[in-house]
């Protein structure tokens, strides 16, 4: 039988060893909060919003795994975005960066070789440099335009040794910087999802039933009813549009189909009418309308309802849009 080495009498268990370290994390990001300067964030912030190229993201190592994250958060948020390595840059990639660009570096040291190397470059072209640094007194401290104090008391690693706390620091000042900026631009709901079209805010937000409808077969309301059952076959859709010089009657579905039929004298099936089968003026959608309000159309009633015929603004019926249409884009 095996047992959890960590439940031996006098040991800590690795919950607690995890919930320790969680605050010791927390504690870090607390602490930088309490430390920020205010003039120091409002230049920052300032430069970003003032930038007519794009802010480029530097840092080795861990530091530059969070650079790549923030790089990829300012893009989404409405601030174009790069990362670039300071050793790629040091051999050709500094062609990336413009003097209309603003460059954050990232650093716990401040001392990182590659980074220091390539700061001459950037004074030549006048670039901005916004450093999240470990070390106030640091060379890349003392050759920025604006610092931000990202140091902490000890790392999270029981050795003091990993970069844990540190990172996690820089990674909560970079985002912080990223939201800031996203506010101030006054990104909107609608701005964020255009960044995120295979996402499901993006879908939510941007999908519309255009997108998803179906062409239906029509049927005229003096059809008979194996002319509706021949449309709804054709159609493969579960349902048929009732349509009249244009515009949209009514709708059967597979399910009034069965329902009149059933509830029908045989000897009355010959003059069965599509008008006498359908539901009058259902409840329909645009094409400009979202997918997924479409979906809460057809959700958010006493009876669900699994097709919407589709109607353009000139009262035309265009076609048919399916709850499995909207549930299949992965709304």
């Amino acid at each position: 039988m095996k047992t959890n080495p960590t439940a031996a009498a006098g040991q800590i268990t690795a919950v607690e060893i995890a919930r320790e370290l969680l605050k010791t994390e927390a504690a870090a990001i607390q602490s930088a909060s309490d430390r920020l300067v205010a003039e120091n964030v409002e230049q920052a912030v300032r430069i970003i919003l003032g930038c007519s190229g794009k802010v480029v993201i530097c840092g080795v190592g861990k530091s530059g795994v969070i650079g790549q994250k923030i790089a990829q958060t300012m893009t989404s948020t409405g601030t174009v975005a790069v990362f670039v390595h300071p050793s790629d840059a040091m051999h050709g990639s500094l062609g990336i960066i413009t003097a209309n660009d603003v460059v954050i570096a990232l650093s716990n040291s401040g001392e990182t070789e590659e980074l220091v190397a390539m700061l001459p470059a950037l004074k030549r072209r006048n670039v901005p440099i916004i450093s999240i640094v470990g070390n106030l007194e640091s060379s890349l401290a003392r050759q920025s335009d604006v610092v931000l104090d990202a140091c902490v008391d000890r790392e999270a690693c029981p050795l003091n040794l990993a970069p844990t706390a540190s990172t996690t620091v820089a990674l909560a000042l970079g985002d912080a910087l990223a939201m800031t900026v996203m506010r101030l631009k006054g990104l909107t709901a609608e701005d964020f999802a255009a960044n995120h079209p295979a996402g499901r805010l993006g879908k939510r937000l941007t999908l519309r039933v255009g997108d998803l409808m179906h062409k239906s077969p029509n049927v005229e309301p003096a059809d008979s009813w194996l002319d509706v059952v021949k449309a709804i076959s054709d159609g493969t859709l579960g349902a048929v549009n009732v349509v009249h010089q244009g515009r949209l009657m009514g709708i059967i579905t597979d399910g009034d189909l069965r329902r009149t039929i059933e509830k029908t004298p045989s000897e009355r099936l010959d003059s069965l009418t599509a008008a006498e089968m359908m539901t009058r003026n259902p409840i329909s959608a645009g094409p400009e309308m979202l997918a997924f309000d479409a979906l809460q159309l057809m959700e958010n009633r006493t009876s669900q309802i699994s097709v919407l015929p589709v109607v353009g603004i000139n009262g035309e019926c265009l076609g048919m849009i399916r709850l499995h249409d909207i549930v299949r884009a992965g709304l």
